[in-house]
C-alpha cells in the first residue's frame, strides 16, 4: 500500500518533469549531494512535531536503532555538522519514507520522491529566502500547471501573535501545527480543536483567529508594525521587519502578483525558525466564483537555522533556508492531464530504425548500427534476422522512432543509405560511412541456411 510500480510511460513522464526541475536548482548553482536511505533513528526524532509518528522505524541484525529517512533536509542537516561545513548550496532528488494513509489519487504515499534545494550559509537577510521563492515561482512557471499562489509567513510572527493572545510558549508548536490545518479545515473547526484538544481558552482562540485569518501583501506587513500588541512583542517586529525586507526583494524578482502573506500558514514541522512558505496551485471551479480553489500543495520550505546545531557536538548553528518541490502531487497531475488529452508519451529517445527491405542482409543492418552507435546516435534495430519492411516501420510509428535508415540491394550497390522520415514519408539519399561502405566492398553476402 501507498507505493506503486512505473510503467516506461510513466517513467519518461517523470524523468522529463524532474529533468525541468533540477535544470532550475542547476541555473541557481547548487551542486549534488546524496546521502543514505537509512538514519539513525535518534537523528529523526524530534524534528517533526506530531508527525513524528509517521516515520519507518528499523532495527538492524547488530540491535542498532534505524529509520528510513522522513525527508531530506534533516540528514542534509546532519551532513554539514558531520562534515562541518559551513558555507554550501546544493539540491537532492531522492526517495523517502513515510508510514502514512495514503491517499494516491491526490498523489500522497508511503514512498516518494522529493526534490529539495536549500542554501546553508551566514549571509545578508532575506537575500537567499528570496531566492528560494523565485526558484519555486521559476519551476511552476516552467511546468505550466496553471495558477498558482505562493504563501508566506514566518514563525518569529506566529509565535509573536500567540505570545500576545496570551499561550504560554510550551504551547507554541502544538498551537502552530493546529493553525496548519486552516488550508483543510474551517476556522470554526480549528478553534475547536485549540480549546476541546490542545486546552487554550476560548477567548485566547478567538484572538488568535483575529490574527490568522489575515492575508495581504506590504499593506498588511505595514498595517501589523503599527499594530499596538504585535509591534510591542520583539520576536514579531523582528519577522515583520525581515518580511518587509523579503516583499522588497519579491518586488525586484517581478513575482509579487503570485505571492501572498497569509497568516494562516504555519508548517507543522518542529525545525522551522524564520521565513515559511507554500506554494498552492489554484483552480477556477466555474466563472462565477470570486476566489479560486486551491488544490493542494505543490511545495514548501522555510528557514531552519537551529537544525545543524542540533547535530554538532559544540552546537554550532549552520542558518538554513530551503524549498521541496513536490513532485508526486505535480506528477499525479500531469499524468492525469496526459491520459485526459490521450497523447501518447515517448517511451525511448531512439532517434533512427535501421531498417532492411530484402532478406539475407542481417550484416548489413549490424554493421550499420555499430557504425550509428560508435558515433553517438541512438539507434535501434529489430532482432529478426529478416523483418518484413511495413513490421519494421510501423515499429517506427509505435515508438515515435522519427528517421529509418533503409539499406537494400541497390542501395548497397550505389553506396548510399536512404534516410525515412517516418511521420511525412518523405525520402533522402546520403553517401555510407566510409568505414560501412569499405566493409561491404570486401564482404560478399551469402544465403544463410539458418
Amino acid at each position: 500500500q501507498g507505493t506503486r510500480d512505473h510503467p516506461p510511460a510513466h517513467a519518461a513522464l517523470r524523468d522529463r518533469l524532474l529533468a525541468a526541475v533540477v535544470a532550475c536548482f542547476k541555473r541557481h548553482g547548487a551542486a549534488a549531494i546524496d546521502t543514505p536511505v537509512l538514519e539513525l533513528r535518534e537523528t529523526l526524532t524530534g524534528k517533526y512535531g506530531e508527525d513524528a509518528k509517521l516515520i519507518y522505524e528499523l532495527q538492524d541484525q547488530g540491535g542498532e536503532l534505524l529509520a528510513l529517512r522522513y525527508d531530506l533536509t534533516v540528514p542534509f542537516a546532519r551532513y554539514l555538522a558531520m562534515n562541518k561545513i559551513t558555507n554550501m548550496k546544493r539540491y537532492h532528488v531522492a526517495k523517502v519514507y513515510r508510514r502514512d494513509n495514503p491517499a494516491t489519487t491526490r498523489g500522497r504515499y508511503r514512498e516518494f520522491y522529493q526534490c529539495d534545494f536549500d542554501i546553508a550559509g551566514q549571509f545578508d537577510p532575506m537575500i537567499p529566502d528570496a531566492e528560494c521563492l523565485k526558484i519555486v515561482h521559476e519551476i511552476l512557471s516552467d511546468l505550466q500547471l496553471g495558477d498558482f499562489l505562493i504563501k508566506v509567513n514566518d514563525r518569529r510572527i506566529l509565535n509573536g501573535v500567540f505570545a500576545v493572545c496570551g499561550i504560554p510558549e510550551s504551547k507554541f508548536i502544538t498551537t502552530c501545527s493546529t493553525v496548519d490545518k486552516l488550508d483543510k479545515m474551517p476556522w470554526e473547526e480549528v478553534r475547536s480543536e485549540m480549546v476541546g484538544e490542545k486546552g487554550l481558552s476560548p477567548e485566547a482562540a478567538d484572538h488568535i483567529g483575529e490574527y490568522v485569518q489575515l492575508h495581504g501583501g506590504l499593506d498588511l506587513i505595514e498595517r501589523l508594525l503599527q499594530d499596538p500588541k504585535l509591534s510591542q512583542n520583539k520576536l514579531a517586529k523582528e519577522g515583520l521587519g525581515d518580511m518587509k525586507l523579503l516583499f522588497e526583494y519579491l518586488t525586484l524578482f517581478g513575482i509579487t502578483g503570485q505571492i501572498s502573506f497569509d497568516l494562516s500558514l504555519a508548517r507543522g514541522l518542529d525545525y522551522y525558525t524564520g521565513v515559511i512558505f507554500e506554494a498552492v496551485l489554484l483552480q477556477q471551479e466555474n466563472d462565477h466564483v470570486e476566489e479560486p480553489v486551491s488544490v493542494g500543495s505543490v511545495a514548501g520550505g522555510g528557514r531552519y537555522d537551529g537544525l545543524v546545531g542540533m547535530f554538532d557536538p559544540k552546537g554550532r548553528k549552520v542558518p538554513c533556508v530551503g524549498v521541496s518541490i513536490g513532485i508526486e502531487r505535480i506528477f499525479s497531475i500531469l499524468e492525469q492531464r496526459v491520459n485526459a488529452s490521450g497523447e501518447k508519451v515517448r517511451t525511448t529517445e531512439t532517434q533512427v530504425l535501421v531498417a532492411t527491405p530484402h532478406k539475407h542482409l542481417l550484416a548489413v543492418r549490424l554493421k550499420l548500427i555499430s557504425e550509428l552507435w560508435d558515433a553517438g546516435i541512438k539507434a535501434e534495430m529489430l532482432y529478426k534476422k529478416d523483418p518484413k519492411l511495413l513490421k519494421q516501420l510501423q515499429y517506427c510509428e509505435d515508438m515515435g522512432i522519427p528517421l529509418a535508415a533503409i539499406v537494400g540491394e541497390q542501395e548497397l550497390t550505389d553506396g548510399v543509405v536512404k534516410l525515412r522520415d517516418v511521420a511525412t514519408r518523405e525520402e533522402v539519399k546520403m553517401p555510407f560511412y566510409t568505414r560501412f561502405q569499405k566493409y561491404f566492398q570486401n564482404l560478399e553476402i551469402t544465403e544463410s541456411s539458418g
